[in-house]
């Protein structure tokens, strides 16, 4: 059973306010708190329906799991279809630090937690295991953020970076910054250890980072017999620029 007063607390961590204060944030759905369960976070609390965990008690090993009603979850989820597993857990203090040698993916001003979980998953998928996120991108650990992730927040450590201190501390490697005027990434010869930087869904890289920027890049357009999109979504374009990366 969970109690009135435990529903309320979990609630608050709806909002960010609260979530910084606790340094916890909230898990929804079997996937990804599979995922979950097999790295590395502190879980504090694993919340189930009775069906489900009926039916997959076996997944939780020793973990202690609390029965929710449906209504209940419905209460404590931040999602329009209540997931029938919700776990809360704490926040990292320290990720691990990045290797010389290692890719990594740094985020500029990104204001949509769907296209962050997005880049964050991609980045997965093609073995990026750092992210730098500049202070004003949207926050990491918003629920929206960590469902798009679909369980990746698990491979990938995220670090919260002024963009210009980490580039600068980082000169002697690559920094590859998307462009509308550089170099087609269909010729550029990509390095194992690229520093990929993308800008923000309006703007695109800010001009501070852009002057710490050591290679312009630019995703050439399709072939076209009239009027095309001006630009691409900040997720897609980090997509396709990792897939060419990771193709190296």
């Amino acid at each position: 059973m969970i109690s009135k007063g435990r529903i309320s607390e979990i609630r608050k961590l709806h909002l960010k306010k609260f979530r910084d204060q606790e340094k916890l944030f909230l898990v929804e759905g079997r996937k990804s708190v599979e995922m979950l369960l097999e790295s590395d976070f502190q879980i504090c609390d694993i919340y189930a329906t009775e069906n489900f965990y009926q039916e997959h008690q076996g997944m939780f090993g020793k973990m202690a799991v609390t029965m929710v009603s449906l209504p209940e979850m419905e209460r404590i989820s931040t999602l329009s279809t209540p997931p029938e597993l919700l776990a809360v857990v704490r926040q990292r203090q320290n990720a691990q630090p990045i290797g010389e040698h290692e890719p990594v993916l740094v985020l500029d001003r990104i204001a949509d937690p769907g296209n962050l979980g997005t880049m964050v998953r991609t980045a997965d998928w093609f073995g990026i295991r750092h992210v730098v996120c500049s202070p004003d991108c949207v926050e990491f650990y918003n629920p929206k953020t960590i469902q798009s992730t679909m369980g990746s927040f698990c491979h990938v450590q995220v670090h919260v970076r002024d963009l210009v201190d980490f580039l600068k501390a980082n000169n002697d490697r690559r920094a590859l910054g998307t462009f509308l005027g550089g170099e087609s990434i269909n010729e550029f010869e990509f390095h194992d250890n690229d520093i990929i930087v993308i800008g923000s869904e309006s703007n695109g890289i800010s001009v501070p980072v852009a002057e710490c920027i050591t290679h312009r890049i630019t995703i050439p357009r399709g072939r076209t017999n009239g009027p095309s999109a001006e630009s691409l979504n900040a997720a897609v374009a980090a997509a396709i620029v990792m897939e060419r990366w990771s193709d190296r």
